[in-house]
């Protein structure tokens, strides 16, 4: 949807919603990947599937396409994990991941109600895992410290774009 089109990634609990909630009340155009393009599917062939599985929480690749070959905006931003990602990642013009300590992580995960992803302890100890491994980001992204204020956050983001262009 925008001319530069980014990813903001990183394991449940880093602040990805957050800071697409602040990019956008700064007047930018971001998208909530998780509400806007989110699904249970099989992460190759796309299908649907039944139940919750957080290896199952992909995105419309179509519509990402769609998205992205939109030159409305400026920039978009697009925001929330992904299991294949590897399908649409080549059309981002850059990727941001957000990274927090295990400790910050924890907090903020014991803050979220048991109905939300993360909630549970089950959950609680396999974001802990992806969180060590770092097997469901992308390898390639600007490292973000996440654990500061949100405000600072997206000021590194736009820092870093703005650094870019350059």
């Amino acid at each position: 949807m925008g001319i530069k089109n980014y990813l903001i990634e990183g394991v449940s609990g880093t602040g990805k919603t957050s800071v697409c909630k602040e990019l956008q009340q700064r007047g930018y155009h971001a998208i909530n990947g998780d509400r806007e393009l989110a699904y249970q599917g099989d992460p190759e062939t796309g299908e649907r599937t039944d139940g919750v599985m957080h290896e199952h929480h992909i995105w419309h690749v179509d519509k990402v396409k769609a998205l992205v070959a939109s030159h409305d905006e400026t920039v978009t931003f697009f925001c929330g994990g992904s299991r294949n990602f590897s399908k649409f990642i080549d059309l981002f013009d850059g990727v941001f991941i957000l990274e927090v300590d295990l400790d910050t992580l924890n907090r903020r995960l014991d803050k979220r109600p048991e109905d939300e992803w993360g909630g549970k302890k089950m959950e609680r100890e396999f974001i802990a895992r992806l969180h060590r491994t770092k097997e469901d980001i992308p390898k390639n992204g600007i490292i973000i410290d996440a654990t500061a204020p949100i405000e600072r956050v997206a000021d590194e983001i736009i820092r870093q774009i703005e650094k870019h262009k350059q």
